[in-house]
């Protein structure tokens, strides 16, 4: 297929977390909140004179310092992150937001604050959040607590951000045209020949976690455009995958699974559009915190949250994708050492073969995917033929 025209651009975006739109942003005189984890409600990142950038360490190369500092034993992501923040990588940032995803991503957190790691001006302050285990509306009640604790009240204080319920209902118009405009350009996965490809598409979905959102509106709204008239290519994949699991923001991953034959046709992990890009829906009969925050607490697919209805639920979410999409097979994947995903991950796999009989590959995987290249190319090309020979006996 002819190259996408923006495509070099998006990527350029994220070879640094400290990308040619977070400057751009920064030289307006923009605050920059940098946040951890999928659970922390996104809009709110985006009030009024602020914008979210959701942490990640592109290009990951030694994690010497963060493991000595956390050990070699947790999770690779929040070393990646921490090694980055020593390294000076964040210090465009002008406050974290921290929830407790999970005791590795609070370890993380702690360790940034203690060593003043992020601290690029004397107005910068650390924020750690409470969320809740459960999806029900105690956790809601919970999370608004916590957001306007921890996340609306600094803003205003420190930076005299603009925390109104307007200001909310303006961040979230600009975060659901995002949505839209993503969910727009995935729908094209489902077609027999895909005019675009997953690490295409998982490069545009990263780029609007780690840049300011309405500085890319005019990009993917071209890039849309551009599909509807792209020509597919004639070939014909191996096998149609969904790609599941724990932070994901490396796209190299999908591309060489992409380079195996198989076609990701949809993707449900940390990073990805589903559900990271469901539109938030808004009444006017209800302040718009309170319904940002049930978005996030109902809508969440996180293993984070524990009520069994939740946790049988999301083997559902990812069997309903995998039909939706027309997938052959499941790939379960987590970082490697994360804890909640690696119970998720056993769970996951076997409930997807036996209840819902999906092929599952199930892996850890490193957090920069070149350190194991070879490995995991051998494993996925296994699987491949394995899904090959499947539909052949039958």
């Amino acid at each position: 297929m002819r190259d996408l025209k923006h495509l070099y651009y998006f990527e350029n975006l994220l070879q640094s977390a400290n990308n040619e739109l977070v400057q751009e942003a920064k030289s307006e005189g923009r605050i920059c909140v940098a946040y951890l984890c999928e659970n922390t409600p996104e809009p709110l990142m985006n009030l009024g004179n602020s914008f979210g950038v959701r942490l990640f360490a592109p290009n990951t190369g030694s994690m010497d310092i963060a493991s000595y500092y956390m050990t070699n034993l947790l999770c690779e992501t929040v070393r990646a992150i921490l090694e980055r923040a020593v390294e000076g990588g964040y210090n465009f940032a002008d406050c974290l937001i921290a929830p407790d995803g999970c005791t590795m991503m609070n370890r993380c957190a702690e360790n940034m604050e203690l060593l003043h790691a992020m601290e690029g001006n004397e107005r910068f302050f650390y924020e750690h959040m409470e969320i809740p285990f459960k999806a029900d509306d105690n956790g809601v009640k919970l999370l608004t607590l916590q957001c306007k604790n921890h996340i609306l009240k600094p803003l205003s204080e420190v930076y005299g951000i603009d925390v109104s319920d307007e200001s909310i209902r303006k961040a979230v118009e600009v975060h659901n045209r995002v949505c839209e405009l993503i969910r727009a350009i995935g729908e094209f996965r489902k077609e027999e020949r895909p005019r675009i490809t997953g690490y295409e598409f998982a490069v545009l979905t990263l780029a609007t976690y780690v840049c300011p959102k309405e500085l890319l509106l005019d990009k993917l709204e071209e890039t849309l455009e551009e599909l509807k008239t792209r020509e597919p290519d004639d070939k014909k994949w191996r096998a149609r995958l969904v790609v599941v699991g724990s932070e994901m923001d490396d796209p190299e991953y999908v591309k060489l699974i992409e380079e195996c034959g198989a076609y990701v046709c949809a993707d449900r992990y940390c990073f990805g559009s589903f559900p990271g890009r469901d539109p938030i829906a808004l009444t006017e009969d209800r302040d718009a915190l309170t319904q940002v925050c049930e978005h996030y607490v109902y809508h969440g697919q996180c293993p984070r949250q524990m009520n069994m209805e939740k946790v049988y639920g999301r083997k559902a979410y990812v069997a309903e994708l995998a039909k939706e999409f027309r997938a052959d097979g499941i790939i379960y994947n987590q970082v490697k050492f994360c804890d909640p995903w690696a119970y998720e991950r056993l769970t996951g796999t076997t409930a997807l073969r036996e209840d819902f009989g999906y092929p599952v590959l199930s892996v850890d995987r490193p957090y920069n995917i070149r350190s194991s290249e070879g490995q995991m190319r051998t494993r996925v090309q296994a699987f491949i033929e394995s899904i090959e020979i499947k539909k052949l006996q039958r």
